[in-house]
């Protein structure tokens, strides 16, 4: 088999979800590939030497651009503040490797456009970590849809909501620039846009609404000193998807008692299928003329949930979901699969959020070929 190196940027909690994953698929995995963990980056390079000892990766970086130039590196995978995603993911490219990044893809749709002109012109594999929809019970939701089980798709109702930023002291970080992508629309909602086209398809037009409730928060933990929020803290958008189907999203970072709320509820003419991800191993199917909601559980029959688990009702979690993702994109890498959110598909996402911005903004619906 053929080695295939990957280059970590990044040593926060996505960075730590990303080593977990390399090293859980190729311990679970029968992979095409012999997976090297080359070289981990981070601008503290003391800390970046003490997560590649910790995480298995054999060097050590506190320059990205070293990663990059490293010969033994095939696969960039960046999972640093978002400001960083395009500059990063562009020198990559250049350098002709593969590019697995977090999302959402970029600070803005001019920079996402770039990147994904950038990664046809390099030709190579390019993955967005939209891991929720790896789960099997995801895909399964997808084949039920795709079979006609619930009929024709009339509605999408999805929310995802946390309440991390709930209280209003809690401090300042990037999350709250505007230049660094911040706002509960990137940072939780990118996530439901994609699930969204995902099951049910391309988006025609939206309407929307965005509110900052906070509009200051302390410049540091337990500061005096208040630096002004411009950032949406929560975000409503109505959609209309060009199957004919018609959509609610709305997202938070303020609701107090979400940790991770990303559910949806699609109706067609024959049935209705619910999902939460704080349940994930769940959906809750309701069929046309039964009495009450059938709960169809997660088991081993489900496309890779047995690679971790023999037996139903034993529960993947979330970094489960990382590793399914990251084994995709390894199969993709060996030219042995399609599956993955690639960066084309990452911009119309940012399309998408960009149109609900205009709407809020200018109070109108938007036609997404206007951006």
């Amino acid at each position: 088999m053929r080695e295939l190196g990957i280059g970590l940027i990044g040593t926060g909690f996505m960075g730590r979800a990303h080593a977990l994953a390399f090293n859980n698929a190729r311990a679970v995995f029968e992979l095409p590939v012999n997976l090297k963990l080359a070289a981990l980056a981070d601008a503290d390079t003391e800390r970046a030497q003490r997560c590649a000892t910790a995480w298995g990766f054999a060097q050590a970086h506190g320059d990205w651009q070293q990663l990059i130039d490293d010969p033994k590196v095939d696969l960039v995978a960046i999972t640093t503040p978002n400001h960083l995603h395009y500059p990063m993911a562009m020198a990559a490219l250049a350098a002709g490797k593969a590019v697995y990044c977090e999302k959402p893809l970029a600070i803005s749709l001019e920079q996402a456009d770039a990147m994904r002109r950038a990664a046809s012109t390099a030709g190579v594999v390019t993955r967005v970590g939209y891991n929720y929809q790896h789960n099997p019970m995801i895909g399964l939701a997808r084949q039920m849809i795709d079979n006609g089980e619930l009929g024709e798709i009339i509605s999408f109702q999805g929310e995802f909501s946390e309440d991390f930023m709930a209280d209003p002291t809690s401090p300042w970080s990037w999350r709250c620039e505007v230049g660094h992508a911040g706002g509960a629309l990137a940072d939780l909602g990118s996530h439901l846009l994609s699930m969204a086209r995902f099951l049910v398809g391309d988006v025609q037009s939206v309407c929307a609404d965005t509110q900052t409730v906070h509009r200051h928060r302390p410049a540091t933990p337990g500061g005096t000193e208040l630096r002004e929020i411009a950032v949406d803290d929560q975000v409503h958008a109505l959609l209309r998807f060009a199957n004919g189907a018609r959509g609610t999203v709305s997202s938070s970072w303020l609701k107090h008692g979400y940790k991770n709320h990303l559910s949806f509820e699609i109706s067609g003419t024959q049935g209705t299928l619910v999902f939460d991800q704080e349940r994930l191993n769940e959906l809750r199917l309701f069929r046309a003329g039964q009495d009450g909601f059938q709960r169809l559980l997660a088991g081993p029959a489900l496309p890779g949930y047995a690679a971790f688990s023999p037996a139903a009702g034993h529960q993947l979690g979330y970094n489960e979901l990382k590793t399914l993702e990251v084994q995709e994109l390894i199969m993709a890498l060996a030219g042995q699969g399609t599956d993955g959110t690639d960066f084309e598909a990452a911009w119309q996402v940012e399309r998408l959020a960009t149109a609900i911005r205009v709407a809020a903004r200018e109070e109108r619906w938007v036609r997404i070929d206007e951006v």
